[in-house]
């Protein structure tokens, strides 16, 4: 009889109420428990300069083993691979914010393990088992917050500097594709006030309001090509308001969600009270 843990597809948990609820160990990226007779599978996107991989709807999923080898007999990497026939039921947590456990749902291997060649912790080359695993149930569980996912490359962006780039080319030939992965992710839209923009602009007079230089070109009608901005982000809560939205050339823009520096807010804040 398959378990059927008290959740829903989507909800965010703890590692400790992961733990309670299949009666499983805390750590490591796959949990058997023999309590509930379950597995549990975490693909953790925080950790690590590369991670298990999805291709469309197909999680490929790296195999237990720090360091040197992998064996497919080794611990949960049978557990898994036996899955179809051993009665365990299998489920899977993606974590892509630190400590916030997202449940998908159960899965099951959905093509045969196979090898492929990835640097162990210790930084040597080794080869590790990679389980192709499909959710069970519902394809949408797959889909996931595209800021959370920016969020995601942000902090590995920033890991990398950390390194040398004798180490960041290493990693760049190895997990480098030529068929590029893609991820289908859910995008929050906000409906913006277009009288609100509109006006923006017209204040703006085609000069941008932070750089107080002429536009750089005309849009197709002829017109200056300015871009609108919340100076508090709307995601963060910002109004669309007049008090709360510039006109900006590309390059400003830009530089407002790169750096944002405190600086520029302040004078731009200045700008909409005058």
């Amino acid at each position: 009889m398959e378990f059927e843990p008290v959740l829903r597809i989507g909800q965010v948990v703890t590692n400790d109420e992961i733990k309670d609820i299949f009666k499983c160990g805390n750590m490591g990226g796959m949990r058997k428990s023999n309590k509930t007779n379950t597995l549990v599978v975490v693909t953790d996107h925080t950790k690590g300069l590369y991670d298990d991989r999805w291709e469309g709807d197909v999680l490929h999923y790296t195999g237990m083993g720090k360091n040197g080898d992998q064996s497919i007999n080794f611990a949960q990497n049978r557990t898994l691979n036996e899955s179809s026939t051993n009665g365990v039921d299998v489920f899977l947590f993606e974590v892509i914010k630190k400590s916030e456990y997202t449940y998908l749902g159960p899965i099951v291997l959905c093509d045969v393990p196979y090898q492929e060649e990835q640097l162990g912790e210790d930084g040597c080359q080794r080869k590790v088992w990679v389980f192709p695993v499909k959710l069970k149930y519902s394809e949408e569980a797959s889909l996931i917050s595209k800021d959370l996912m920016e969020q995601n490359l942000f902090e590995k962006q920033k890991k990398m500097k950390r390194l040398s780039t004798t180490e960041v080319k290493a990693r760049a030939k190895q997990f480098g594709a030529k068929n590029v992965v893609s991820r289908n992710t859910v995008v929050k839209i906000y409906e913006r006030n277009p009288y609100v923009a509109e006006y923006a602009k017209r204040r703006a007079k085609g000069i941008c309001e932070l750089c107080e230089q002429e536009v750089p070109f005309l849009n197709k009608k002829g017109e200056p090509y300015l871009e609108t901005h919340h100076i508090e982000w709307l995601s963060n809560g910002g109004e669309d308001t007049v008090e709360n939205t510039v006109a900006l050339c590309p390059n400003c823009h830009r530089k407002m969600h790169v750096v944002e520096s405190a600086e520029d807010i302040k004078r731009l804040k200045q700008i909409v009270k005058d």
